[in-house]
């Protein structure tokens, strides 16, 4: 019987102490992460900032706050702006950020997640306003960055660094979009008319060269008049080409008296009169 009473006795004890060990172990010992830290408010009191790894901790007097300190992205909800030249667009962004300062994100702002989402709308719409639409197409990573100096300088008593922000889409209303459709085509417009301009400028300039080289060559012209007759050699044509000597020109000059031009069938200097 004693037997007996000793076996419930231990028992009981054995309980009791498997009891304990399940409710005060995980109170005084936690485990974390290397991208874990923890910090530590003893009665209330901030004690100090531990991890990565096993840490210690006073059952039911010490108490923590987890901070993740890998890099957060944050979804900018859409929002409605009216830019520097009076257009509405509907832009959104994606942020970027981390937390450099464990002790600062849980002391000096709460839930610091939620409120770098929201500095990060008011910012948005901030910027977006103080430019034309122009810009906010054109010159995003300029946008972009000022978003973020702003936004980083702000959280920075908080602990939090901004790595990046990214205007993601900027939604045009239709009538700016067929607006900006016809801007397109004339400036396309414009800009093959000038192209065409530049190539008959460029086209008249050489053909003057051509002329001033065979008014001092005169046999130019007898091999442009040569190459011109292997052109037409080559074409599958319909009419007969007889080629005639440009001597034969003397000829009718003399019988006629008439004066041909410089370098065609005599010299520059043939004044025309008839012997």
């Amino acid at each position: 019987m004693e037997n007996g009473d000793e076996f419930i006795n231990s028992l009981t004890w054995i309980i009791t102490i498997a009891v304990l060990a399940a409710i005060l172990l995980p109170q005084m010992f936690k485990i974390l992460r290397e991208y874990e830290r923890a910090v530590i408010f003893r009665l209330g009191k901030y004690k100090g900032t531990k991890g990565p790894g096993l840490i210690f901790l006073i059952p039911f007097i010490d108490k923590i706050e987890r901070v993740d300190l890998r890099v957060l992205t944050i979804n900018v909800d859409k929002q409605e702006v009216i830019t520097k030249d009076n257009v509405t667009v509907n832009v959104d962004a994606i942020t970027f950020f981390r937390v450099i300062d464990a002790e600062d994100a849980v002391i000096q702002v709460e839930q610091y997640i939620h409120a770098t989402s929201m500095l990060a709308q008011t910012t948005l719409r901030s910027i977006v306003g103080q430019v034309e639409l122009d810009e906010l197409l054109a010159e995003r990573e300029k946008v972009n960055r000022n978003i973020q100096e702003i936004i980083d300088r702000q959280t920075d008593p908080w602990g939090i660094k901004v790595v990046s922000v990214e205007v993601r889409d900027v939604v045009l209303p239709e009538n700016m979009k067929r607006a900006m459709a016809r801007q397109a085509e004339t400036e396309r417009e414009r800009r093959a008319k000038v192209i065409n301009a530049e190539g008959e400028f460029q086209a008249a300039e050489r053909l003057v060269e051509a002329a001033t080289m065979m008014k001092e060559a005169p046999m130019a012209l007898q091999l442009r008049f040569l190459q011109t007759m292997t052109d037409i050699s080559e074409e599958n044509a319909t009419f007969a080409f007889i080629p005639l000597p440009m001597e034969m020109l003397e000829v009718f000059k003399n019988m006629s008296g008439v004066q041909l031009p410089p370098g065609v069938g005599g010299n520059e200097d043939d004044s025309g009169e008839e012997s």
